[in-house]
């Protein structure tokens, strides 16, 4: 198995709303799969993730992490 680098996942990790969160782009990088399935699968199995596990961004949170970025 190969582990990802713990400096690679802390540079993906992003304070918004005061959680330490990551993009789902990013995550779906780190498993291998598209974002797309990532979202489908986080939405089809709602019950076995924490309610506050996905929320969707404001425009202004999207400009300053791409800004950020």
């Amino acid at each position: 198995m190969n582990l990802i680098p713990r400096e690679v996942i802390e540079r993906k990790i992003f304070l918004i709303r005061r959680e330490k969160v990551m993009l789902d782009a990013d995550l779906a990088e780190l498993y291998g799969v598209p974002t797309k399935a990532l979202n489908q699968a986080v939405r089809r199995n709602k019950d076995r993730f924490p309610e506050d596990f996905m929320f969707q961004l404001t425009r202004q949170e999207k400009e300053e992490v791409v800004t950020n970025c």
